[in-house]
């Protein structure tokens, strides 16, 4: 019963798509969880951001355009540009700040090097049109794998974890903040909740449906443990970046709508499945593997 078109539904499908695996990665490492399913969750959510965002970007012009559907060759021209774009821009940032820390040997510098890449890389990336997202996870790989590892020292790689880290914990708790506040100028409404309701009902089953059958299907090729579609289903929770989308619609009732449908589908994700997906991994994935896994990770320390 919500007046809401297709465009609309399609805008809020692409903000609600991106996943917050920070919860759960913590909820994972402390059930014992297996290494590679934390890898494929935080994988997953690092790359499907970017094409969430790309995708939000897209719909958002059909939908205050008026058009049922984009033209293909604007869609496909947008899509080569923001993502191959982005890809492509990434790259080039990484290698530059690669060559950068490998240059120096300093750790303030080099702290400071990786947060002009971040603020300095995303704002001109926004300047040139193409997904900063996708380029900010590009360059990340790139820092992250072989920056840390021929271009930091051990003091090095100390102090840029715990300056992200730290800034990571920051940017969260003023994120959550702020979405706390504008909650309060949403006015639900019986309808509007039972809405609410649904959309978690069929964002649950498009999680099953594009993540748990396909990690069901191909056990061997992910090689993960029996168990692991049910917990990557469930440990698909939604966060921050859908919110932010969600406030970044223009001004109108549909953006109230899609703001409320957010609202529900976030605070049950966070409420509901992040404080039992801990429950989840431990029966899904069974006793036996999960204390395994802990006893390797005894061995390695």
């Amino acid at each position: 019963g919500m007046p809401l078109g297709l465009a609309h539904c399609l805008l809020f499908g692409a903000l609600i798509s991106p996943t917050d695996p920070i919860a759960v990665m913590g909820i994972l490492k402390s059930a014992g969880a297996p290494r590679n399913l934390e890898l494929v969750i935080a994988g997953e959510s690092l790359f499907n951001d970017g094409v969430g965002v790309v995708l939000f970007v897209l719909l958002l012009g059909m939908a205050t355009s008026g058009a049922i559907v984009p033209a293909p060759k604007l869609a496909v021209e947008l899509l080569l540009r923001e993502v191959g774009g982005g890809l492509a821009f990434g790259g080039v940032l990484g290698w530059v700040t690669y060559r950068l820390l490998k240059s120096i040997d300093h750790y303030q510098v080099e702290v400071l090097l990786t947060l002009a890449a971040v603020v300095g890389g995303y704002a001109l990336a926004t300047h040139l049109h193409v997904s900063g997202p996708l380029a900010m996870v590009v360059t990340g790989l790139i820092v992250g794998n072989h920056g840390r590892a021929e271009a930091m020292s051990q003091t090095t790689r100390r102090y840029v974890d715990m300056f992200w880290e730290l800034n990571d914990e920051i940017l969260n708790a003023v994120l959550f903040v702020l979405i706390g506040f504008e909650v309060v100028l949403i006015a639900f409404s019986g309808p509007l909740l039972v809405a609410g309701a649904a959309a978690i009902a069929v964002t649950l089953v498009a999680r099953a449906i594009t993540v748990g059958l396909p990690v069901r299907a191909m056990d061997a090729f992910f090689r993960l443990p029996a168990g692991s579609a049910r917990v990557l289903t469930w440990g698909g929770l939604r966060g921050g970046i859908s919110v932010a989308l969600a406030l970044s619609l223009p001004a109108g009732e549909n953006r109230d709508t899609i703001l409320a449908l957010t609202y529900c589908v976030v605070v049950f994700s966070i409420l509901a499945q992040g404080l039992s997906i801990g429950a989840v991994v431990r029966r899904a994935i069974g006793p036996a593997t999960v204390a395994g896994h802990g006893h390797r990770r005894d061995d390695r320390r």
